[in-house]
């Protein structure tokens, strides 16, 4: 979803070389999964075992802690890997994960991707799986980005899915 203009306006225009600055941009995903939310966030933290089940998020280096940077890649589908250093913001055991990641300089194109596990009964969450995507290169970016990107993401979910529910 295309969301730019001016700051605080709320007003929604298409992309321009006055409001590219203001772009900002959200890809959400929702998937059930059938486990606990224990598992689902033993999974998503296990940095080591991401190459051998995720296949958006190939590689994840560092610690899960506020203020620490991690090195990520990712490989959208149909699409080249990227590497980068995100800083992480949340860590909310079984409920949230967040980091922030900038690409070269703050708002040139900033992502912020979360992860939120929601639990909906008994052995039973909803994972959000998202990024707010903000800075001057968004609306230039925006095409790649609801295509491969989410595609990633959509990918990684039901890849999660199998694994917690295999274990649970």
């Amino acid at each position: 979803m295309w969301r730019g203009g001016l700051a605080g306006s709320g007003e929604a225009r298409t992309p321009t070389a006055f409001n590219l600055a203001m772009a900002k941009y959200e890809i959400r995903t929702e998937i059930e999964i059938a486990a606990s939310a224990a598992t689902v966030w033993e999974i998503l933290l296990d940095f080591r075992r991401h190459p051998e089940w995720n296949p958006f998020v190939r590689r994840i280096e560092g610690e899960a802690k506020v203020g620490e940077r991690l090195t990520v890649m990712v490989k959208p589908a149909n699409g080249n890997g990227m590497t980068f250093r995100p800083v992480v913001r949340v860590v909310a055991p079984e409920r949230e994960f967040r980091w922030l990641g900038r690409f070269l300089v703050r708002g040139l194109f900033d992502g912020e991707h979360y992860f939120q596990i929601e639990p909906i009964g008994k052995d039973r969450v909803r994972l959000i799986h998202g990024e707010h995507f903000s800075g001057l290169l968004v609306g230039l970016a925006q095409s790649g980005l609801e295509s491969g990107t989410k595609a990633g993401f959509v990918a990684m979910n039901e890849a999660l899915r199998a694994r917690a529910e295999q274990r649970a």
